[in-house]
């Protein structure tokens, strides 16, 4: 067993505990590993932003507790019940193979030398390329869920949205996806990218596993996600050849026309084939072997047009792609759609929506829902749009190009613009009336969270809204994305606001990011030195904290601060400080801190008798007690973090507030245990265990399980 006070065992529990923050019970550990760590340097330490740094601070507690008995039990006593790294013990599946398939023989040979070559060390890659719409991604699927036995625990399948530049999937998004496929939960997956990598290695590192990346645009998306582990084998699918990527490449051209007959036999039967013997030859050069334009053509096999025998021979009524079998077989299916289908086609297709439903279509079209539902439904039987799970819908990027194309053909940029701004109002609505039920007590600036504050909530509780915003996060993402190209500050303004829940509860920072970027962007534009702006910047810089990228961070809430208080806007301007205080903490830098919360204390006694705020003031001054208790503590300064705390404690307990109760107590109990008092941190942990059992809060009462085991061991010694 390693010995706690090793340098390397101190390496690996800071490493794990800092990377173990994307929960509560990882930011508590951490920010009591900081209060540690000072005690045992005699001295304040910045607190670690990479591996060189955090090596230095981890030689620093070694050189400590080497020669420091006390120091050296503290040390271990709170390694011995900091957060391990999170489980990931899933056996994922692959998504459903297409039913009809047909030839491919030589791919599958080549995936399968591959598969079964000799562990030496290399990674087992193979990369599957071929045009849009050649079957590249059916191969990967369906070779995978024939080979299931070779990988015992588990295939992961993830789209990294590859068609452009500003689709494809940054490696961090990718990442979490993957570790939560494997089974981590959402609050266990790591924050920072390299954490995640070094997760997703550890949890591969002795699995027999396939892994399907779909849709890759290059090679530097798919390096960092993989593994020289010997039972895991990666299969990337691409449009082209990856330079840079070190694969065997598997290439998929078009099928014979055996093969491609026998697909379209598989799809509209043998009598329907028979009957169109007349223009088989015609359609089998106009689908080239691409198995998507066969799909496509399958259904017109059925007109009974096609099996007359004195139907004289005519030219296409669309104009032949040429070497474009896919762009021949969408124009074709497109030129044929009713009025309502084709017009939903065209306007869904204007924004690059990752996965859309029947009611954003209602409102863009001016449809009923259910009439939405129909065209959504008999576009996806066209091949027009791909089902990607219970009325979610998305284009595949030919397909979007074209519906693009003959949206500003037919709709004029006006109509066009119009479209986009009534699916981004759809989408503002559904993200403000989701964001006001996940987070009741939560406040939002801005005309739509006046008008429906008041409201009754379509959810049943705030679980339930925050599962419909983080199902609709990649749309709310494009739509801020279309509000501020199409000129829209406030709804721009208000769909960051929505996201906040997803940052608060969610964890998903990386992919909030660059719509929070925007946010900023366009406050600094159009209402600088504004309450808004304010807003915009203090989303953006608490985002980029749980990144771990606190230099910005701190610009950022400097930014915040600075447009609040030119807004005159109080309560704001003490909340951006307050925050710069809270970012103190995590970067271990105590004294600093405190100064923070007592300036947002000045700025909150400016806020007068009627003035904006005043009625949330004794709430938020408890904020500052707690806050301050936490500095005061990291400090070392355990009686006066004690009377702060309890001062912060008396409030919660008074107005019932259970979430910030248990909080509170949990902090007066660390302090205790920091001071050498295990009895007085006892009682106060099983009170805080008790107020969380109702909010089913895993993390927080995993923490204090470990907390309650020091105490009862340091009664014990």
């Amino acid at each position: 067993m390693l010995d706690p006070i090793s340098l390397a065992a101190i390496t690996a529990v800071l490493g794990t505990v800092g990377a173990g923050m994307a929960n509560e019970a990882g930011k508590w550990a951490w920010e009591s590993a900081g209060g540690l760590v000072r005690r045992i340097a005699g001295r304040e330490v910045t607190a670690p932003t990479g591996p060189a740094e955090l090596a230095a601070v981890a030689r620093l507690v070694h050189d400590g507790v080497r020669h420091d008995p006390a120091l050296a039990h503290a040390w271990t006593a709170f390694a011995r019940t900091a957060p391990g790294p999170g489980r990931a013990d899933a056996r994922p599946t692959l998504p459903a193979p297409a039913r009809f398939f047909t030839d491919r023989q030589e791919p599958m040979k080549r995936l399968d030398r591959e598969a079964t070559r000799k562990a030496d060390g290399l990674p087992r890659i193979a990369l599957i390329h071929g045009p849009e719409g050649i079957g590249t991604s059916a191969l990967a699927i369906r070779w995978g869920c024939m080979k299931s036995d070779r990988f015992p625990d588990g295939q992961v399948y993830v789209d990294l949205r590859g068609a452009s530049p500003g689709t494809a999937l940054d490696t961090a998004t990718v990442l979490r996806s993957l570790l939560v496929q494997l089974g981590m939960e959402q609050d266990d997956v790591p924050p920072a990218e390299a954490d995640r990598r070094e997760a997703f290695r550890r949890c591969v590192a002795d699995r027999r596993l396939l892994v399907v990346l779909d849709h890759a645009h290059s090679s530097a998306q798919v390096k960092p996600l993989l593994t020289a582990a010997p039972g895991v084998f990666t299969v990337v699918v691409a449009r082209r050849p990856l330079p840079g990527l070190d694969a065997v490449p598997v290439p998929v051209g078009p099928l014979t026309d055996k093969d491609a007959r026998l697909l379209l036999t598989d799809l509209a039967g043998k009598q329907t084939v028979a009957a169109a013997a007349g223009v088989l030859p015609r359609l089998l050069e106009r689908c080239a072997g691409s198995p998507y334009a066969l799909r496509a053509a399958a259904p017109r096999l059925s007109d009974p047009r096609l099996s007359d025998p004195h139907r004289p021979e005519e030219a296409p009524t669309v104009p032949v792609a040429e070497g474009d079998p896919v762009r021949t077989a969408v124009v074709q299916t497109y030129s044929e759609l009713a009025p309502g289908p084709a017009r939903v086609y065209r306007l869904m297709g204007l924004r690059e929506w990752p996965a859309f439903g029947p009611a954003a279509v209602a409102h863009t079209t001016g449809m009923t829902a259910p009439e939405a539902a129909g065209c959504l439904g008999e576009l996806v039987a066209l091949q027009l749009l791909e089902e990607t799970g219970t009325d979610r819908y998305r284009y595949r990027p030919a397909v979007r190009a074209h519906a693009e194309e003959a949206a500003f053909r037919e709709e004029g940029i006006a109509g066009c613009a119009a479209a986009v701004t009534r699916t981004v109002w759809w989408y503002l609505r559904f993200a403000v009336r989701a964001r006001l039920a996940a987070l009741p007590q939560s406040w939002g600036i801005g005309p739509l969270y006046d008008e429906l504050a008041h409201t009754p909530s379509p959810y049943g509780n705030e679980g339930e809204a925050l599962t419909a915003l983080r199902a609709e996060l990649g749309n709310l993402v494009q739509a801020i994305y279309a509000a501020e190209e199409f000129g829209l500050p406030d709804s721009v303004y208000q769909l960051c606001q929505a996201l906040w829940p997803l940052q608060l509860k969610a964890g998903h920072h990386d992919e909030l990011l660059p719509a929070l970027r925007a946010g900023a962007r366009v406050a600094d534009a159009c209402h600088r030195g504004t309450r808004m702006a304010g807003r915009m910047h203090s989303l953006l810089a608490l985002d980029l904290v749980e990144l771990r990228q606190y230099e910005e961070a701190e610009s950022e809430l400097t930014a915040a601060a600075e447009a609040e208080k030119l807004s005159g806007h109080l309560r704001g301007h003490a909340s951006a400080v307050e925050s710069l205080g809270l970012l103190r903490l995590r970067q271990w830098r105590f004294r600093e801190a405190y100064a923070c919360f007592d300036e947002a204390s000045v700025i909150l006694g400016g806020i007068g008798p009627g003035d904006e705020g005043e009625r949330d003031l004794p709430r938020a001054r408890a904020l500052l007690e707690r806050h301050r208790g936490r500095a005061l503590r990291g400090l070392g300064r355990f009686a006066e973090a004690q009377e702060r705390l309890e001062t912060a404690l008396s409030f919660f307990r008074s107005v019932a507030e259970a979430y910030n109760t248990a909080r509170t107590l949990t902090d007066l109990a660390e302090t205790y245990l920091d001071a050498g008092d295990p009895a007085a941190a006892l009682p106060l942990i099983d009170e805080a265990m008790d107020a969380l059992d109702k909010d089913k809060a895993a993390h927080h009462l995993i923490h204090l399980r470990g907390l309650r085991e020091r105490c009862l061991r340091a009664r014990e010694e």
